[in-house]
């Protein structure tokens, strides 16, 4: 699914215009990635949860060269799925 996939479902489930579930859609992601950036954690029940994980810098090997490289610390974006979204999909979306 999309974002505009999202938008139009949002928009026809609860008879709204299309920018109207834009704005929508916009916002709350606006705000999930505004919580992540300021370190915070996003959970959404019953679906999973978002944070922001550190990871420090290290020594790398170019496996083409050999050639050592100093790799910068770094903050990315990790999802974990929530328990019942996993069942959810081990059972086959029943």
């Amino acid at each position: 699914m999309t974002r505009s996939d999202l938008v139009e479902k949002l928009a026809i489930e609860k008879n709204i215009s299309i920018s109207v579930s834009e704005k929508i859609i916009n916002e709350v992601f606006k705000g999930m990635a505004d919580t992540l950036i300021s370190g915070g954690r996003v959970e959404i029940r019953g679906f999973g949860s978002f944070e922001v994980r550190e990871y420090d810098a290290y020594t790398a090997r170019n496996p083409k060269t050999g050639v050592q490289i100093q790799v910068k610390p770094k903050r990315s974006p990790f999802f974990k799925t929530g328990k019942e979204l996993k069942e959810r999909i081990l059972e086959g979306g029943k």
